[in-house]
This record gives structure tokens, C-alpha cells and sequence, in this order.
């Protein structure tokens, strides 16, 4: 015989708990709320999920939020480029005290010098092929 009960109704098993969702979709956190969650994340010795906790999110929505806030203050940060430079009267030798300054130590000897138009530049190795590019470009747009 088998041990299935085939009434209709189901035997009185007592409460149970039913959980009622209500709300119209998704939940909207400020730029605010954002920012406060994401510093609060940066601090040294702080876990992540910790975190994510205290403010009703997920890991993985927090590290959303850091991702867009290093993006948002990349875009934002200057472009990384020259410094503003500053040519020195020339003295009595015929040179700059910015020149002799500057000079290459036997130390470190330079691989390229570009000289153009009666500025110098020593190129070192190891220098950054972008950053070689960069001088070479802007010593072109002197012309």
C-alpha cells in the first residue's frame, strides 16, 4: 500500500511565515549616499562586504560605485603633461645657471640629446617610449 494521501486537504501544519515585497521597483541611492558608502569602503583595515552591509547593498554594487568614482576622477583629474618652464638670462659664460645645472653627471650619461633652437634636451635610458614621443612632438611644435 502506498504511503501517499490523496485528500484534498492538506493536513494543519500550523504558521507559516510569508513575506510581503512591496514597492514599485528598484531602489535609488543619491550621489551623497554613494560617495559616503564608497569612502567609508577606502578606509585602511575595512572589509568590503562590512561595508556594503551598513549601507543595504552587495559587494559587488559597492565596487561598482568605486569603479565609477576612480573613472568619474580620472575624467575629471588634468591631463598629465609638461611643467611650466622657467629660462634663466644668461650669464657670463655664455650658458644658463639652468643649463649648467642641468647638466648630465657621469653617473648617469644620457643616450639621446636633442638640441633645437638653443634648448637642450638629454634623454635617458629607460625613459618612457610615450614620454620621448611627447618631448619630440612638443620640441616639433616649437618651430
Amino acid at each position: 500500500m502506498s504511503r501517499l494521501d490523496f485528500k484534498l486537504e492538506p493536513k494543519a501544519a500550523g504558521a507559516r511565515r510569508i513575506e510581503v515585497i512591496t514597492g514599485g521597483g528598484r531602489r535609488r541611492w543619491s550621489d551623497d549616499e554613494k560617495a559616503r558608502a564608497v569612502e567609508a569602503s577606502l578606509a585602511p583595515d575595512v572589509a568590503v562586504s562590512a561595508v556594503a552591509r551598513q549601507h543595504g547593498v552587495t559587494p559587488q554594487q559597492l565596487f561598482t560605485w568605486r569603479r565609477e568614482a576612480r573613472l568619474k576622477a580620472q575624467a575629471c583629474a588634468p591631463a598629465e603633461g609638461f611643467v611650466p618652464v622657467v629660462i634663466e638670462t644668461e650669464v657670463a659664460t655664455g650658458r644658463s645657471s639652468l643649463q649648467q645645472a642641468s647638466q648630465p653627471t657621469a653617473a648617469r650619461p644620457h643616450s639621446i640629446e636633442l638640441d633645437v633652437e638653443g634648448s637642450s634636451v638629454w634623454i635617458w635610458t629607460g625613459a618612457e617610449p610615450a614620454m620621448v614621443r611627447a618631448i619630440i612632438g612638443a620640441l616639433k611644435a616649437i618651430k
